[in-house]
Formats: structure tokens, sequence, C-alpha cells
């Protein structure tokens, strides 16, 4: 099954565009869960969100540094495994930022999709065509590249004005839906805190899949983000995460996080079809 038809599918089967990312921090996991070993808490806390959510998303995006600095990649391992084994239909996306070339990126390559069994990975395309050739040759794989990210400081570099009058992240949304797309299997971060630069990406890509950051707790504008990003023929990936995970710190935080979901879930729909009518 090809990426995009995996992307097509999860947006189908589950009427979601809602995407939750996994960002375990122990500290702020519910009361019954803190006397556990770290570790131990992070894998349950995690089966816990997905399970809960499950319902009113279409993927989950884990990122990889709230594991590794705990010491816990196998247990993001085994929720990769699990979560592909028990939710099949929903795009598991790790979420890595790399950017590297030669044997080093093929490693990266081989994590992201062998051993944590993401369906996608986030990556920078700093480096260009090579660092991304590992990933792509994953034919059945996908990569968001990072292009008009959340934070104000992408301003630094991805609003720069190029020779050819292009800003940065204009350049590298073309390239991304054409030289780089042979395959079909690139999409992009933009992040919802920038809906106008949102718009001017799906002007440049409109069928490529967007995975969009910044609502929730960073406060990116729900409706304006989808309307700037819904297309004909390009869906999207709107992430959610501290919102849902830490919804409640109590006994009800499986369904404080289901509550927080649907709730983001439906807004999404509401978004787009207001934007379609």
């Amino acid at each position: 099954m090809s990426f995009i038809t995996r992307c097509t599918q999860a947006w189908s089967v589950h009427k979601s565009m809602l995407c939750v990312g996994l960002d375990p921090e122990p500290s702020r996991f519910p009361h019954s869960l803190r006397a556990l070993d770290p570790k131990a808490a992070t894998e349950a806390f995690c089966r816990g969100i997905v399970e809960a959510t499950a319902p009113f998303t279409c993927a989950f995006k884990p990122q990889i540094a709230h594991f590794a600095a705990l010491g816990a990649e196998e247990v993001l391992a085994r929720l990769g495994h699990w979560v592909k084994a028990s939710y099949p239909h929903h795009l598991w996306i790790l979420d890595a930022k790399r950017g590297d070339i030669g044997s080093t990126a093929q490693h990266y390559a081989t994590e992201a999709f062998d051993r944590y069994r993401a369906d996608a990975v986030t990556l920078s395309p700093y480096m260009g065509t090579d660092s991304l050739a590992p990933f792509l040759r994953y034919t059945e794989k996908g990569v968001f590249l990072l292009c008009r990210t959340s934070n104000p400081g992408g301003d630094d570099i991805q609003m720069q004005t190029l020779q050819s009058g292009e800003r940065v992240f204009e350049t590298i949304a073309r390239l991304a839906a054409t030289r780089w797309n042979s395959g079909g299997q690139i999409g992009l971060v933009v992040g919802a805190t920038y809906p106008v630069e949102v718009e001017r990406v799906r002007a440049i890509a409109p069928e490529l899949p967007l995975l969009i950051p910044g609502i929730g707790a960073q406060g990116g504008d729900l409706e304006a983000t989808v309307t700037a990003a819904a297309t004909a023929t390009g869906g999207m990936f709107i992430n959610s995460s501290r919102s849902v995970l830490y919804a409640s710190a109590a006994d009800d935080w499986q369904a404080a996080a289901a509550a927080e979901a649907e709730k983001t879930r439906l807004a999404i729909a509401h978004a787009y079809d207001q934007r379609s009518a």
C-alpha cells in the first residue's frame, strides 16, 4: 500500500484528521502512575492514551527525544509494534527531525521504519536530496519535511528570501511537491501558528499531506489553519499533544484525554465543513 493510500485510509476509516502527539513527561503523569519506575510508567501512560483516544484520531506521533531522555527506546519500540498490530489503520508517525547523509541517514531510516515501526518520520531537508534518499527507499513509507514550523525562531531561516524571489519555506514546498517526490512519499510540516504561510504552502503543494502542530498549548488558530490547509486533494494531520495528554492527572485521566480528543476532532470537522460550505 502506498503512503498516500495509507494516509487516505486513515482519514476515511476514522473520519478524523486529529493526530495525538505522544510526548511523555513523567512529572506530569497521573498521580496513580508516578510511583512506578519511569519507563514502566511511560509505557502504561502511552498505552492508556492510545486506547482512550484511538476512536477520535487517525494518527499518533511519538516524539523520540521524550523516550530517549528516559533511556526508554525499548518502550518506544514495543509501543510501535503494539500500535501497528492493534490499530492498523492509524498512522504511526515518528517525530525525530533527522537530517544527515550516507550510512548515518541509512541507520536513521532503519531505526525509524524497522525498529520503531513508523509509517512516516519527520526530517529536516537542510542537507537536500541525498539526506532524503535512504528514507525514500522504503517505498511504502513516508516522510514529513520541516517547511514552515510553528516556533518563532523558524523565521531566522524559513522566511529568508532567496535569489529566485522565493522564501526558503516556499522552495522547500516546491521541491517537496515536484523533484523530491517522485515516489509520492513526501508530506510537509507546517505550523498552525502561521495560517497565512500554510495557505501559501497549499498553493504550491496542493496535493501533499500536511502535518500541522501548533494548536492547543501553542495557541494556533484551528479554524484559520484548517481553512488555509484544506484542498480537494490534500489532507492533513492536525497534531495536539499536551492538551490531550495532560487533560487530567486524577483517576479520570483516560476519560479526560478521550473527551479532549473528541472535542478537538469535532472542532476540526466543523472548521473543515465551514470551509467547504
